[in-house]
């Protein structure tokens, strides 16, 4: 089990300024939601924490342990990061996919088979993917290619998961099933960041979040806490009302569309 933290984030492209001096912490064995408007820079923030991007200034720490003092291979067997906008179109079975998961692990020369298929078994089936074993990835649908980048991920092993709108491309019965997943994962020990468009899901789901609002970080901390009717307005340009769910407990957000709501008021008078 490891938690995953930014201090004093910066980095820039093209001379444009895109995260600006951003702490973050990760808890380890949670789930944490990172939100934002588009633009803000959830993308970007995620690839800086898994070390794929350096930092013009700033660290980010795997645990203790500075991620930019470790090697390629010695960071991709801690954190396992799934980008929204993938490349997912080489002509491979979808099982030669998730095997990639275990390169970190077994180099050029490959390792024991029979453990590679059965982790590879085991990721395709976490994500509800194990018929499609065989399948060319090209054939498949944006949301099944999705889930196989995940069971990637996971083929990884990796106590680190960074995932950019997992639930994109995705029915709602996936979605359910996705996060309901991470959130076994993180029970199990692993330390979870999810980029999600869909505050509903974020609020459902995770136990911390992360906003983020121009390159910033607008707040932070547990949901029930940080995701507040002002914080949204102030964020997204939108009312919400949040509410316990009947039966979990867990917060539930109804926004307020402005149209709607003013012929509501005007029909009252």
């Amino acid at each position: 089990m490891s938690d995953l933290s930014g201090e004093r984030v910066t980095l820039t492209a093209g001379g444009r300024l895109l995260l600006d001096g951003i702490d973050v912490a990760v808890r380890a064995g949670s789930v944490t939601a990172l939100i934002g408007p588009n633009g803000a820079g959830k993308s970007t923030l995620l690839r800086a924490l898994a070390a794929l991007e350096a930092p013009a200034s700033g660290t980010v720490r795997f645990g203790t342990v500075d991620a930019a003092t470790l090697s390629g291979v010695r960071r991709a067997r801690i954190a396992a990061l799934v980008e929204q906008d993938a490349n997912t179109d080489l002509d491979l079975r979808v099982e030669d996919v998730v095997a990639l998961g275990r390169l970190p692990h077994e180099g050029v020369w490959g390792g024991p088979l029979k453990e590679r298929e059965r982790i590879v078994e085991e990721s395709l089936d976490a994500v509800g993917m194990s018929g499609f074993r065989g399948r060319r990835v090209p054939s498949l649908s944006g949301g099944e290619r999705q889930r196989v980048l995940l069971a990637k991920a996971l083929a990884q092993r990796t106590p680190l998961l960074l995932l950019d709108e997992p639930t994109n491309h995705l029915d709602i019965a996936a979605q359910l099933s996705t996060l309901g997943l991470l959130r076994r994962l993180a029970a199990g020990g692993a330390t979870v960041l999810a980029a999600l468009h869909d505050l509903g899901l974020a609020a459902a789901f995770a136990d911390d979040v992360v906003v983020l609002a121009g390159g910033r970080v607008a707040a932070s901390g547990p949901v029930a806490s940080t995701l507040t009717p002002e914080l949204i307005r102030d964020v997204y340009d939108v009312d919400a009302v949040i509410l316990p769910h009947p039966t979990s407990g867990r917060p539930v957000l109804a926004l307020d569309l402005p149209e709607i709501a003013g012929a509501e008021r005007e029909g009252s008078r």
